[in-house]
């Protein structure tokens, strides 16, 4: 194969292309960069994409600057309130941003202007009883057959990974801060 032939890098028939449910699950780092990467790749062939972001809140990051630059091809949305171990918003705040972001999900996924829709730390969202299993569950059973759904969050439960196309777990070999690195602009956030 060469890579000056574009028809041989993959199914050019309209009929074999669908949309495919992706989980970056796991304890390393690269998740949300995973789905950025993806993202940026389907913005590449003229596409909408469509993020939901399930904890980032109130932190302006590298990604979320790009799409201010990038509307209305990438439309990304803190739907979180911040970290939930920190004091800084209730219990019941971090629920309404939840249930915000899993109304957003589901118009993202029912409006076919999206042809890729990101729900970034959704896991990490269930863990900390934001969502459930069912309503997960529910977001890929109402994705359009032509529409990717990628989901990215450490511990991705079974019931969820049986569901999808594509499944990545980002190992931690060796990370930064445990040298006391702390998190670096342009390439944490």
């Amino acid at each position: 194969m060469t890579s000056d032939n574009a028809e041989e890098i993959g199914p050019m028939d309209e009929n074999e292309i669908r949309g495919l449910t992706v989980i970056f699950t796991g304890d390393g780092k690269g998740k949300t960069s995973a789905a950025l990467g993806g993202a940026l790749r389907c913005m590449g062939h003229g596409y909408r994409v469509k993020v939901i972001q399930f904890i980032k809140g109130e932190i302006k990051t590298g990604e979320l600057r790009l799409a201010e630059r990038l509307k209305p091809d990438l439309d990304i949305t803190q739907a979180g309130r911040g970290f939930t171990w920190l004091d800084d918003h209730s219990g019941e705040e971090h629920k309404k941003a939840a249930d915000d972001g899993y109304e957003m999900a589901l118009e993202a996924l029912e409006s076919d202007e999206y042809k890729t829709v990101v729900l970034d730390e959704i896991f990490y969202a269930l863990q900390a009883g934001l969502v459930t299993e069912e309503q997960i569950s529910a977001l890929i059973d109402r994705k359009p057959p032509e529409t990717h759904l990628v989901l990215t969050g450490r511990s991705a439960p079974e019931s969820i990974i049986v569901k999808a196309d594509l499944v990545t777990s980002m190992q931690d070999v060796k990370h930064p801060s445990r040298q006391g690195i702390p998190a670096q602009k342009g390439m944490d956030y």
